[in-house]
């Protein structure tokens, strides 16, 4: 997510504090200050229809044996990341595999 001061642009100096469902985020360049709902939103349209689903970490074992050691949870658009979307619940209770696998090394 791309945060901004909505006052002066600022990306870096920014400090948030939870309250509730709400965080209060205040610019330590000019003192503005502004709530932002954290629920999840699609990078690309905006739009609050995502669902967040355990995308697969990968990492190369022995040989070309590839092991996921754990997930983590990503948020995908209903609309942008259908493709994703349906891949997951087509193989539920799996993970998500990433787009890009670890490669077995080089001329391989």
């Amino acid at each position: 997510m791309n945060l901004s001061c909505p006052v002066c642009g600022e990306v870096d100096d920014l400090a948030g504090i939870r309250d509730g469902d709400r965080i209060t985020v205040t610019c330590g360049v000019c003192a503005g200050s502004w709530e932002r709902d954290p629920s999840p939103r699609c990078g690309v349209c905006d739009g609050d229809d995502v669902q967040g689903v355990p995308l697969a970490i990968v990492e190369k074992g022995r040989g070309t044996q590839l092991s996921v050691v754990g997930t983590r949870t990503v948020h995908l658009c209903s609309v942008c990341d259908a493709d994703a979307l349906d891949r997951y619940h087509r193989n539920r209770p799996n993970p998500l595999m990433p787009d890009e696998l670890p490669t077995t090394g080089p001329g391989t």
